[in-house]
């Protein structure tokens, strides 16, 4: 037999049928895996000694030594390799006796190449993130040399960090983009962090809570009498912050007349308090931020291009956090050292079962969501690690319900959230429509589409569109196969 290769993951398939080994020998090896395979469950183990498999796949029936004592001693002499059983006489109590003593899964035969790829990836997958628990549990957060709480590996999230340090050592101005809940004050800070004005005074401005007038006067100030209330003169936060910076959140929200004043500052850096006739000098630099796209704000005359490209000079863009799924865990370990730090509990984890669940949500409020959630995990949670039980928000909800969560803060968010329940809805009817036609048809496109009243060319779309696929094939797993 040849030796194993150390490079890729490997998988061991036991089952005493030489052909359904050889079947998922060539369904698996498709998917660069290095799979071997033994005709019983001894083989199986003298294998397990020679070379580290990470996942076996084997029989539940077998001549020599059953696939149920096989898993037994698998589990106990390596707890870390994952295993599948697999049976040709599936039983309930078969099933929930094998997932007692370890079995990732449980995958009745006959199963088609793609059931088995399937669960192989997902066991691969699932290991990842169990491995990537264990070593946020141990590990333990540090100060970094670049001043900055930017959690995450992920590309993008990365290529964020490269542009805040390019541009933090600068004077220019910084439009951050990203969703409601990114984090793009968290950028904001970075910047200033790591500026030269670091030790020179921060100030942080939500533009979209403040009326026009109110916005003006808190940004430049006012005098004594400029307004009915005025009854004394006011410093402004650009005269406050001289020497510092000043972040402009939400700057969508800001007026035309105000954007006018502001275009000037960012030319001049001097200003007039409301009402005077004084004008002022600062050294102070800006950084904006929006969720909105402010080309198309341009382009129907509610934001002034002159001011959008005067400040369009260093864009930075966040994603969200649906788009840097492996940035997930990383940030829900940060809150829960500091919420378990703040409420003084000792919770050093999460559930292995939770993690998938964390990574497969999609997060419409982001960072700032999931910082709540685990907020209210660590309040609800009684023992030293967080279970399902202390996440409502992920216990059984479809992704439909999921977005039920996302309480929208504007009339757009609402709309916008409306749409995607809609979206996910319909997709939902038209998934199971398709699948319901073709089992119906003995996955025969052409019967199927005849069935339904659909003609043959649209139903192939709406299969392609749900990524429904038929694949002919010479395995003796099954003659034909769907997605």
């Amino acid at each position: 037999m040849e030796k194993v290769s150390l490079d890729i993951p490997k998988i061991l398939i036991v089952d005493d049928e030489l052909n359904i080994c050889e079947a998922c020998v060539r369904s698996l090896s498709k998917m660069n895996y290095d799979v071997q395979y033994a005709l019983n469950g001894y083989d199986a183990l003298k294998m397990m000694e020679e070379y580290p498999f990470e996942l076996v796949i084997t029989d539940l029936k077998m001549h020599r030594l059953g696939g149920m004592e096989v898993l037994h001693r698998i589990k106990e002499a390596y707890p870390d390799t994952m295993v599948i059983v697999i049976t040709g006489y599936a039983t309930v109590a078969s099933a929930v006796e094998a997932m007692k003593i370890g079995a990732f899964d449980y995958l009745p035969k006959p199963f088609t190449p793609q059931e088995i790829r399937a669960v192989v990836l997902h066991a691969f997958t699932q290991k990842e993130i169990m491995l990537q628990n264990r070593k946020l549990m141990n590990k333990n957060e540090h100060k970094r040399t670049f001043a900055h709480q930017l959690i995450g590996t992920s590309s993008g999230i990365s290529k964020v960090i490269k542009m805040v340090q390019k541009v933090a050592p600068t004077d220019s101005t910084v439009l951050v983009y990203g969703e409601s809940g990114t984090g793009k004050e968290l950028i904001a800070r970075a910047v200033y962090a790591n500026s030269e004005r670091k030790d020179k005074v921060f100030f942080a401005v939500d533009c979209g809570t403040l009326s026009s007038s109110l916005l003006e006067s808190e940004l430049f100030g006012h005098v004594k009498g400029s307004f009915t209330g005025a009854h004394k003169n006011k410093d402004g936060i650009f005269k406050m912050a001289d020497g510092g910076t000043v972040f402009l959140d939400e700057i969508s929200n800001i007026s035309l007349n105000v954007q006018v004043k502001l275009l000037r500052f960012l030319e001049t850096r001097d200003f007039f308090p409301r009402g005077s006739s004084n004008r002022q000098k600062v050294n102070v630099r800006l950084i904006f931020a929006t969720n909105k796209n402010l080309e198309k704000m341009v382009a129907n005359g509610s934001f002034r291009e002159d001011f959008y490209y005067r400040i369009f000079v260093y864009p930075i863009i966040i994603p969200p956090l649906r788009e840097r799924k492996n940035d997930i865990l990383p940030i829900a370990y940060h809150f829960l050292r500091q919420f378990s730090k703040n409420m003084e509990k000792n919770i050093t984890g999460i559930d292995d079962n939770v993690l998938n669940r964390l990574k497969e949500y999609e997060w419409p409020g982001n960072i700032r969501q999931l910082k709540n959630v685990i907020e209210r995990g660590v309040i609800l949670c009684e023992k030293n690690r967080l279970a399902i039980k202390d996440f409502p928000l992920l216990s059984g909800m479809s992704d439909i319900e999921q977005l039920f969560e996302n309480i929208p803060e504007t009339n757009s968010e609402l709309k916008k959230i409306k749409t995607e329940i809609r979206q996910k809805a319909v997709n939902k009817v038209e998934k199971n429509f398709i699948l319901n036609a073709l089992a119906a048809s003995d996955w025969n496109v052409t019967h199927a589409s005849k069935k339904v009243g659909v003609q043959r060319s649209n139903f192939h779309s709406m299969m392609k569109k749900q990524n429904i696929k038929i694949q002919k094939n010479s395995d003796p797993l099954k003659p034909s196969t769907h997605n």
